[in-house]
């Protein structure tokens, strides 16, 4: 993970800025463009985009000893071509005969297209092509080549087409312009402050922003909100007064294919606009978003649109006017369409004022009961914005239900890339894995359709992820974490990588320069692979939630949160432990979801262990699957989740030498971090539920 640094002017759209703090490039590191940078490289197109990969192109070149020519121009002997199909005959024979006979390779697919974004690769005679029908196509192809390293210019290869199955790949950044009192400067962040705020006023040194763009780029997010979902007295005037410095930011993020996007509060009319009503049918307040929405795209033209949080958690809606929340998205929506915008409304809408003594009240029904009634009322351009599971973020949760019925409605499966509940990037806790059984997930069986495929093409809203960057050295505090952050973009454009394959990726692009390359790669897989599951172990077991201490959600509180007004999550007590969700018993959350799940989850014998009590409340003597009871899983989870922290920061000791100091240190840190924290989790989760159930751990362990 080699230290940013800045070449100096190079041709093309935009001169390299002169970097005054030094941070780490996480997956870019220079070494990252060698094999590309000891080529004879031919670009061929025109475009602001076509610029951006000249540009990484003649600074990969200057630094390693390559050659790069942008057409038109001579015959010119090139290892890679980049060139829009649609540019003309290419110089190099080659690469043109690959050129014509693209368009057959392609038709024998789909409809006879590249895409918006997509891109086609082969190796013929000695030379790498890439070929797209649009610059964005060209830039992602340029970072697949990247990836590739040495490997994209190994053997001939047959043309392949690249096209991402999600059109939004986009991040959430929870930042605020002024620092909050209790949330700070960015809300549920744990790597410093704010990339593009600080102290009330927007950053004026993009260059942070601009090596951002490039990170964002080479792992296929194109769209960002830069501004927290739950908005502010200044960050609501983003839309009007301080729009400008959201038009920076675009002017920053344009040349790498990133969109902005705006949260804006509902009550923007009243607080923003001096009008006595927000409400969706008053002809005043339809004026007034029409207005507001005409003023952002005449300052930026390609802006994405807007991100809105409402009726939830305190934040303004259309309740208060008698409205639901087709008749608040709709409103926005109207507002945008003339300009291609789209409205990501997050479904995530509950009441946090309950009775812990009302057990029917169950906050998992929540987003389903409020929404799918409205399946079929919203606009085209309303993405509706689901968490993938139905409560808040766990370590371990049900996909949403949500997610799977509303199939005339556009939706968008927004998943925590800061780990605001597994561990806030002091514990490794990599995430592809859960993510990647989220968009798997097949909600009828086997034979349809999955998450992924909801979310995916012209009807579908994307992955969303909440960001987890900041202004830290390492920009996600932990240096780890930032396979999360390269994880949810490479998921996002396909959903069916593997994600060992993707946590390989993200290894080999960090640190290609290392010394025992396989020695690295097999440490960080011993350490990262299971740490997500690890996590699990020693902290919330068989899908209960929210253990953690309430406000900052870090470190064990068993009981935190079980008789307060945010609802009620494991019900333990002397006889068992576990919410019962079932339609014979309980709050008749299985029936939410269709057939087989529905069977499934309602069966104490079927459901799966690791969410049994998410589903169901059964004695501490209750057997899993696994043969073990649920009193000696909880012991024996927590005592083994503790064991495997110990074992990886051993691990990781012996990289020292093998991995930039820095880095290592910052790790080691974490890691003991990490071991303390697990074991307080240990002690005081094995405590409660041994004083609660009165039984002993079968193997005799010490518990409190």
């Amino acid at each position: 993970m080699s230290t940013a640094a800045t070449d100096g002017p190079v041709s093309g759209a935009e001169p390299m800025p002169v970097q005054t703090t030094t941070w780490h490039a996480a997956w870019l590191p220079p070494e990252a463009f060698r094999a590309l940078g000891t080529r004879g490289v031919l670009v061929h197109g025109s475009g602001p985009l076509v610029d951006t990969v000249l540009d990484e192109v003649t600074r990969a070149c200057a630094r390693y000893g390559g050659r790069v020519w942008r057409s038109p121009s001579w015959e010119v002997d090139a290892d890679l071509v980049l060139a829009l199909r649609d540019a003309g005959p290419l110089a190099n024979a080659t690469a043109e005969a690959v050129r014509l006979a693209a368009t057959p390779a392609v038709n024998g697919r789909g409809d006879g297209t590249l895409g918006d974004e997509g891109f086609l690769t082969a190796r013929t005679a000695g030379v790498t092509v890439v070929l797209a029908d649009t610059p964005a196509g060209l830039l992602y192809g340029l970072f697949h080549v990247v990836r590739l390293g040495a490997a994209t210019f190994d053997a001939d290869r047959p043309a392949r087409r690249h096209r991402p199955a999600l059109s939004r790949r986009m991040l959430d950044h929870w930042d605020n312009v002024a620092v909050h009192p209790v949330s700070g400067q960015v809300e549920r962040g744990y790597a410093g402050g704010s990339i593009f705020w600080r102290d009330g006023a927007a950053r004026r040194d993009t260059a942070r922003v601009r090596d951002y763009r490039r990170l964002l780029a080479a792992c296929g997010i194109n769209a960002i909100a830069v501004n927290n979902v739950n908005v502010h007295d200044t960050e609501a005037r983003l839309l009007t007064d301080r729009l400008g410095d959201v038009a920076e930011i675009a002017d920053v993020l344009r040349p790498y294919g990133v969109r902005v996007h705006l949260a804006v509060t509902f009550a923007a009319p009243v607080v923003l606009g001096g009008l006595p009503t927000a409400d969706p049918y008053d002809d005043r307040v339809r004026a007034w978003w029409a207005a507001a929405a005409g003023r952002v795209y005449e300052r930026i033209p390609d802006f994405g649109g807007f991100l809105v949080k409402a009726d939830s958690e305190g934040q303004p809606g259309p309740f208060t006017y008698g409205r639901d929340h087709a008749d608040g998205a709709n409103l926005l929506a109207g507002a945008l369409a003339p300009y291609g915008g789209v409205v990501h409304w997050r479904a995530f809408v509950y009441d946090h004022r309950q009775d812990w003594r009302d057990r029917s009240t169950d906050r998992a029904r929540a987003a389903y009961d409020h929404f799918v009634p409205l399946d079929g009322r919203f606009a085209d351009n309303v993405v509706l914005q689901v968490k993938f599971g139905p409560v808040d973020f766990q370590p371990r949760e049900p996909v949403s239900p949500l997610l799977l019925a509303m199939p005339a409605t556009r939706m968008a499966v927004e998943v925590q890339v800061t780990q605001e509940y597994t561990g806030q990037q002091r514990h490794v806790c990599w995430l592809g894995p859960w993510w990647s059984e989220v968009l798997r997930f097949a909600p009828r069986g086997d034979g349809g359709g999955t998450v992924a495929d909801v979310v995916a093409g012209a009807r579908g809203g994307g992955l969303v992820g909440v960001a987890n960057t900041g202004d830290d050295p390492f920009w996600t505090g932990h240096p780890l974490a930032q396979a999360n952050l390269y994880a949810v973009g490479r998921l996002a454009w396909d959903p069916h990588l593997d994600p060992g394959a993707v946590l390989d990726e993200w290894i080999g692009l960090t640190w290609p320069a290392t010394g025992d390359p396989q020695r690295l790669r097999r440490t960080l897989h011993e350490v990262m692979d299971d740490s997500w599951r690890t996590y699990e172990c020693y902290t919330a077991p068989l899908g209960v939630g929210f253990m953690v201490r309430p406000g900052h959600h870090y470190g064990p509180d068993v009981d935190g949160y079980e008789y307060t007004p945010w609802g009620t999550y494991h019900f333990a007590d002397r006889d068992g432990v576990g919410v019962d969700r079932t339609r014979a018993t309980g709050t008749g959350f299985t029936g939410q979801y269709p057939a087989p799940w529905s069977k499934v989850y309602e069966s104490r014998e079927r459901c799966p262990d690791e969410l049994l009590l998410f589903f169901h409340h059964v004695p501490y003597h209750h057997v899993l699957h696994s043969g073990r009871t649920v009193i000696q899983h909880i012991y024996d989870t927590h005592f083994a989740g503790v064991e495997q922290v110990v074992a990886m920061r051993e691990r990781w000791r012996r990289l020292a030498g093998l991995i930039e100091p820095d880095v290592h240190d910052r790790v080691a840190e974490r890691l003991d971090e990490q071991v303390r924290s697990a074991t307080e989790w240990r002690d005081q989760v094995n405590t409660y539920f041994f004083r609660k159930s009165g039984v002993p751990d079968a193997h005799g362990r010490r518990i409190w």
